[in-house]
């Protein structure tokens, strides 16, 4: 298949090449630019453990100086990328929670002590779930520094127009409902919905897909599971059906 990958960078070109390694033709367009140049310091004084909501969390900890003491912190990742992310980064206290922000709440509850020391959140400047607030009501203390920021795209590519416009993609993989809206938005501002009844849209979630669909038209397709091995089955399962893709 050819597939558009919208994932932000580094991630975009990790996925577009396990993607290239199954056979499928990859344009990378990513709708979401993650800067951590300007995010706010990280300070872990009577810390008692982190909490990584993304891989762009554990990626601003691996470039700041309290990485070493970070080092000797538990850590409450969500999800398996995330959670492999903070291993390499060298912490090895690594827990892994469920699929989002809120699939930590309970594990923390449990797991955490409520006056044990501060819990420290690698926040970016958009937050889907207020975990800080709900880990208040239950009496934690959250320190929650903006450690990294995330620009959404203004426009397509004149080369991705031109794709879209030829039919020369078939498929878009989306990872987060807000890729899904930045996409839809596009495709609307360049005139392109017109095009996306030939596509079919990958998609992390329910909540992805209920993005992905204000746009009309297409083929939703959602992973079992809201990780992206989940999703890496799903487009070769949808491939395998769909038979040999245009241009092979």
């Amino acid at each position: 298949m050819h597939i558009l990958v919208t994932r932000p960078e580094p991630d975009a070109s990790q996925l577009g090449e396990r993607l290239a390694t199954l056979g499928h033709d990859v344009y990378i367009e990513p709708m979401i630019e993650v800067s951590f140049d300007t995010g706010e310091e990280i300070e872990l004084d009577e810390v008692q453990a982190l909490i990584a909501t993304s891989r762009n969390g554990v990626r601003a900890l691996a470039q700041s100086p309290a990485l070493e003491i970070a080092c000797r912190l538990p850590i409450y990742a969500v999800g398996p990328g995330t959670a492999a992310a903070a291993r390499a980064a060298g912490i090895a206290q690594v827990i892994a929670g469920g699929s989002d922000a809120a699939a930590l709440l309970p594990l923390l509850a449990e797991r955490a002590e409520a006056n044990g020391g501060a819990l420290l959140h690698l926040a970016g400047d958009r937050l889907a779930f207020d975990l800080a607030g709900e880990l208040s009501d239950l009496g934690f203390t959250v320190l929650q520094p903006m450690v990294y920021r995330s620009e959404a795209a203004t426009a397509f590519s004149e080369e991705l127009i031109g794709c879209l416009e030829q039919g020369e993609i078939e498929a878009v993989m989306l990872m987060s409902p807000r890729t899904a809206q930045i996409f839809g938005g596009l495709m609307a501002r360049h005139d392109l919905t017109h095009t996306a009844e030939r596509l079919t849209f990958f998609c992390l979630s329910e909540a992805v897909a209920h993005q992905i669909a204000r746009l009309g038209g297409g083929r939703v397709v959602v992973a079992k599971q809201p990780n992206l091995q989940e999703m890496l089955c799903l487009v070769a399962d949808v491939a395998a059906k769909s038979g040999p893709s245009v241009g092979n």
